[in-house]
């Protein structure tokens, strides 16, 4: 999978955002809402969940179906703007 953001004439396009941040919080209800809220709904086998070794941080890829860079950006604007993500990918 290539991690090269698209290009205008690229879109729509299948695009990977992920989120890290800590494992005891609702880093997972709140970073769906807000992909959500910008991309519409998505089902379960597009977001992948991984925790850490030590158990203390989760790493979520959420696959969406981009339609324009405004919309990448309005997301990545978001999820970084929320106390609960320490990273947005």
């Amino acid at each position: 999978m290539s991690t090269a953001k698209p290009k205008p004439a690229d879109f729509p396009a299948e695009f990977p955002i992920k989120v890290m941040g800590r494992q005891d919080s609702e880093l997972r209800a709140v970073t769906r809402e807000i992909i959500e809220r910008h991309a519409g709904p998505l089902p379960d086998d597009r977001i992948r969940v991984r925790t850490s070794g030590d158990g203390n941080f989760l790493a979520l890829t959420y696959t969406i179906v981009a339609t324009d860079r405004d919309q990448l950006d309005a997301i990545y604007q978001e999820l970084t703007a929320c106390k609960l993500v320490l990273m947005a990918l």
